[in-house]
Parts: C-alpha cells; sequence; structure tokens
C-alpha cells in the first residue's frame, strides 16, 4: 500500500512538472536611451528601420487562458521629424501574434510641441489555445524621414503582461480603408456579437489614422479631421438593443504626422440583467471623415523586418479592437 501512494504522489508530481500553469502578471522598464533612426536611402530602395528590442516578459498560460500584453514609450527630442513605432512580438511554441501602432515624431524646437513628445501604448491579447509558455518583445521601430540619419530619446516605457480567462474576443483591421468625402464612413476597427457572461467589460480600440491615402493627390501644408467614437452595446433575448455607451475624440491631424493613433477605451460597461437584456455584445469604432485632405483606417503591417537588414519578415496589427470581460 505504501508503495502504491508513494508511486501516485510522483506521478501527480510529474504531471505538475510537465503542465504549464497560469503565473503571475510579468513586467519589465525599458532603460532610458538615445535611439538611431536611420537617413532614407538615397537609392530610393525601402526605408531603411532600426528595430531595437526594450525587453520581453514571459507568461505561461493555461489553454484556457489569454494575456493582456501592454507596451508603453514615450520618445521626444528628435534631431530630424522621426518615424516612431511601438510593437509587441509575441510567440509560443506552434504560434506568433504581433502588433504595432505609430506615428511621425516632430523634431526638438519644430514650433509645434504637442507633436514633439509622444507616448504610444501598444496593446493585444494573446491566445495560443493551448497550454504553452509565450513569450513576447516590445520593439522600438524609428527611421529618420531625412536624408541624414536622426535621433530620438526613449525617455521611458514598460512591458506588461496579465493571464485573463477565456478566449481572445478581438479583432483588428485586415486592410486600409481609405475615407473622403465620396465615401467618410467605416465602422473599423470591429468585434461582431459576441456572448461573454460578466459583471463590467473593458473595451480598448486603437485606431491608427493615415492622412492622405497613397490613392489620391495630397496637400502638406495642410490635415485631416475626422471623428472616432467606440460603441459598446449589449443586446435583449429577442434581438433588440438593451443598452448603449460611447466614447469619442476628434482630431485634426497634420500631413507631417502622416499616421497618428487614436486611442479609445471604455472601462467598466456595466451588464445588465434585466429587461430581458442577455450577456450578449458588439463593439466598434465607427471613424468619419470631416473635412481637409482624405485619410484611411490603416490595415495590418505587413513585411515588417525581423530587425534592422534582416531577410526575415512578419505582419503585425495595426488598427485593432479588444474586449476584457470582468
Amino acid at each position: 500500500m505504501l508503495r502504491n501512494t508513494l508511486s501516485l504522489a510522483a506521478a501527480v508530481a510529474m504531471l505538475a512538472l510537465a503542465a504549464p500553469t497560469a503565473s503571475a502578471a510579468t513586467s519589465v522598464s525599458f532603460t532610458p536611451q538615445s535611439v538611431l533612426g536611420p537617413g532614407v536611402p538615397r537609392d530610393g530602395s525601402r526605408t531603411d528601420q532600426n528595430v531595437v528590442a526594450l525587453g520581453s516578459v514571459t507568461l505561461d498560460l493555461t489553454a484556457t487562458q489569454s494575456a493582456q500584453v501592454v507596451s508603453v514609450m514615450r520618445v521626444n527630442s528628435a534631431t530630424i521629424r522621426t518615424l516612431f513605432d511601438n510593437e509587441i512580438v509575441c510567440s509560443w511554441a506552434g504560434g506568433s501574434k504581433n502588433a504595432v501602432l505609430g506615428q511621425n515624431v516632430y523634431h526638438k524646437g519644430s514650433g509645434s510641441p504637442q507633436w514633439e513628445d509622444l507616448t504610444l501604448t501598444t496593446s493585444q491579447l494573446v491566445h495560443p489555445g493551448v497550454a504553452a509558455r509565450v513569450t513576447c518583445t516590445a520593439y522600438i521601430r524609428t527611421a529618420s524621414l531625412g536624408w541624414d540619419d536622426s535621433t530620438v530619446n526613449l525617455v521611458s516605457g514598460s512591458l506588461r503582461s496579465t493571464p485573463i480567462a477565456g478566449k481572445a474576443i478581438q479583432a483588428a483591421v485586415p486592410v486600409t480603408v481609405p475615407l473622403d468625402a465620396q465615401n467618410p464612413i467605416t465602422r473599423q476597427p470591429a468585434v461582431p456579437m459576441f456572448d461573454a457572461p460578466a459583471k463590467t467589460l473593458d473595451v480598448v480600440a486603437d485606431t491608427e489614422y493615415m492622412v492622405c491615402n497613397t490613392a489620391t493627390p495630397c496637400d502638406k501644408t495642410k490635415t485631416s479631421k475626422a471623428a472616432f467614437t467606440l460603441i459598446v452595446n449589449q443586446w435583449k433575448a429577442d434581438g433588440t438593443l438593451c443598452q448603449t455607451d460611447s466614447v469619442a475624440a476628434t482630431p485634426d491631424t497634420p500631413y507631417w504626422v502622416h499616421h497618428a493613433v487614436v486611442p479609445l477605451k471604455m472601462t467598466g460597461f456595466t451588464v445588465k440583467t434585466d429587461n430581458g437584456c442577455i450577456p450578449r455584445f458588439n463593439a466598434y469604432v465607427l471613424v468619419k471623415w470631416l473635412s481637409g485632405e482624405t485619410g484611411a483606417v490603416q490595415g495590418v503591417a505587413a513585411n515588417l523586418t525581423d530587425a534592422r537588414g534582416s531577410a526575415g519578415r512578419h505582419n503585425s496589427d495595426m488598427s485593432a479592437i479588444y474586449v476584457v470581460p470582468r
């Protein structure tokens, strides 16, 4: 009997070692540093981007868990107007998921201080669907927008990853959606109807808005104005609307910023349970072009270099939305 008991205990211990278990939230702070932005290649070849790893986190997930991964970066003091991207690259055995957001940071002393000091937050949900160890790395991607190299100061930042229960409720815009006077409205990014038993919902929507889509002429001295409204709906069992809530922003973006992040967040959307309301929802960003130059909601960033000079390429989501039930 004692031998059988010991054998059973050993087997249980081996199983515990073999199966990944949920770990606590993991985070890392970035080291402040000056980052090179390579100049525009004079031979007209593809833009040369510097890609610098700033920190990584690792999280063990069960098959029924996801992870919310958030990267925050603040930059300023660019010597030349510089492309600044905040990218998260996550991978596990058999899979990966990436997200990137960015805009151009003006050079110090440009006369437009609101575009000289930028803080960008990139986030996503990761759901391997199996027990897995997920490693996520934050990268700053930079490129000078002049012939000469630039530098930009990474002032501060961090990467954190938190496990959450359930599958990832999220969606990204697959291809760029142009907006102008003839086609002024889109409802992207959008999460279609979903069921999620919860007391509250947190919704995060990041829209990458590009000024002057490349198919039309553009006045580089002007701006593009658009309204962005994050709309969250709860539904009744009979298919009628139970409740709705929204948050909005109306930026007016100069051409030289070129592509700007419009972050919209709704925290603590309270789920109703009376009057026929059920835990069924949808959420989307209503984008309305208002005036000025043409615009676009940017889709997936394709064929990004894995590292500066690398032949390896990957794709990263840009405009995207996700939901965290609480």
